[in-house]
């Protein structure tokens, strides 16, 4: 089962991305509903596969994390296989999909 790891800076994100072969970055702000909602759902949807490094920062903590992965809405969600960026999600994100991309780079990263 994936953990939930907080990162508060962007040092601690780069690092973050450069120690997990699989790894999972959800962006988002305090006063962000959408954000709030959807966390709970990636965390659920990532528990069953433990090689997939969740890490959630608040681009309202740390503001360089926005211009560093050109973020310009949250919640944004990125995925990086072996450092670098896969797929990302932003806004209104839907679940099914997310699950189905997930699957695909999971199955393709085993073989």
């Amino acid at each position: 089962m994936s953990q939930l790891i907080k990162l508060s800076s962007l040092d601690e994100a780069n690092s973050f991305i450069e120690q997990n072969p699989l790894a999972f970055l959800f962006i988002s702000r305090t006063d962000c509903g959408v954000c709030h909602a959807l966390l709970p759902q990636v965390e659920k949807l990532l528990e069953s596969d433990h090689r997939i490094a969740l890490g959630s920062i608040d681009a309202e903590e740390v503001k360089e994390i926005a211009g560093r992965f050109s973020v310009f809405s949250v919640p944004a969600l990125l995925f990086f296989v072996e450092g670098k960026e896969y797929f990302r999600e932003a806004g209104i994100v839907h679940m099914d999909l997310l699950k189905e991309k997930i699957g695909k780079i999971s199955r393709l990263y085993e073989g």
